[in-house]
């Protein structure tokens, strides 16, 4: 079984620097985890991927369930295996989906009935069900079922979606049975603060190995997120990992390692990347415009990834245009890259005592990302 042991406090904010510890090695946090819904982060190898400076890698319930199928995973030797990535991993329950394919669901207080988005077969997805196929899986640490809520949302939905959000918790909690495995639990409640601090309230209390803050990024806007996010990170557990789903943007991941949080993912680096959209640490960089055209610098400088150490941003803007397969890929890497050296920032600025004062100026430098 794994642990957390937070290591430096920020004394001006909530900020920390910890250890997780799982199965598959140690992770240092805050850490931001590239998204690999279907098994594989799109157009990076693993051998990349970890170049990047990546720990930990997401994968989805819903994606695998659909394709190749549990049983194919478990017969290929498991997660880690199948996706040839031997460092600690996470699983979504499939909870997500309930919001992003919200047209094809039918959602009761038992479950949730899926029409595929690939082909429209009904797939049932219930708390011991999602459990249980994160069990197989075997995914270091594993997410519980819930729900996950739009913004925005009428308040009864909203507490309907909370009520079945402890429910299922509880449930899943029952169900699991996977002990080299974490088991974390989600609080939902939208940016509502009163239904934040009574789910979070009854998560705690059902005792998890991790809590996450999930239900956010969907369309409330950064100051709404940040101020949802303070709230219930001071309500969760100091000696436990937080853990905000889906988010975000460099100025979000600041502020909310400022609140206390843990660990991110997000899609932006790589979905980004694929549309020659580039962060760097002068403000975003759109690769197709004609101003590169002729352009032999890096894309970004200060950055010592594989693409920017070998390619111009005139050759890259060449790939885009003629739909080479390689534009994506150089410029998903460098996102890559570009989030794993904004962690290590924020970890050397904890280890350091200055974590305030950098996280100020950098929330400035950031802002064009919101």
């Amino acid at each position: 079984m794994g642990c957390f042991e937070v290591l430096d406090t920020d004394s001006r904010s909530a900020a920390r620097q910890g250890l997780l510890t799982t199965a598959h090695g140690r992770v240092e946090t805050p850490v931001f985890m590239p998204v690999g819904s279907s098994g594989a982060v799109k157009g990076v190898t693993p051998q990349q991927l970890r170049r990047t400076g990546a720990t930990i890698v997401l994968a989805n319930t819903y994606h695998l369930l659909l394709r190749p199928g549990v049983a194919t995973i478990e017969r290929l030797g498991g997660l880690h295996r199948f996706m040839s990535w031997d460092g600690p991993s996470l699983t979504d329950s499939g909870g997500y989906q309930i919001f992003s394919l919200s047209p094809l669901t039918k959602i009761d207080d038992e479950g949730v009935e899926f029409a595929s988005h690939i082909d429209g077969t009904r797939i049932r997805l219930n708390a011991e069900e999602a459990t249980q196929i994160q069990n197989r899986l075997g995914a270091d640490i594993i997410m519980c079922f819930d729900e996950c809520t739009p913004y925005p949302c009428d308040e009864h939905r909203l507490r309907k979606a909370v009520e079945r959000t402890i429910r299922w918790a509880r449930r899943c909690k029952r169900a699991h049975h996977n002990t080299s495995q974490l088991l974390f639990g989600i609080v939902q409640g939208g940016i509502d603060s009163q239904l934040r601090g009574c789910c979070a309230s009854e998560i705690v209390r059902l005792g998890f190995d991790g809590y996450a803050i999930g239900g956010l990024s969907v369309g409330e806007g950064h100051k709404n997120m940040i101020e949802t996010v303070e709230h219930t990170a001071a309500l969760l557990p100091e000696n436990a990992p937080r853990y905000l789903m889906g988010v975000g943007t460099p100025a979000d991941i600041i502020a909310a390692v400022g609140a206390g949080v843990d660990m991110f993912d997000c899609v932006l680096p790589t979905r980004n990347g694929r549309n020659a959209f580039a962060f760097t640490e002068a403000g975003p960089l759109r690769l197709r415009n004609s101003s590169h055209i002729n352009d032999g610098g890096p894309i970004d400088p200060a950055c010592d990834c594989y693409c920017c150490k070998n390619f111009s941003r005139a050759a890259i803007r060449h790939y885009f245009n003629t739909s080479e397969m390689l534009g994506p890929i150089l410029v998903s890497l460098h996102n890559l890259r570009f989030y794993q050296r904004l962690m290590a920032k924020i970890r050397q600025a904890l280890a350091g005592g200055r974590f305030s004062d950098w996280a100020k100026q950098q929330l400035r430098q950031y802002s064009g990302y919101r």
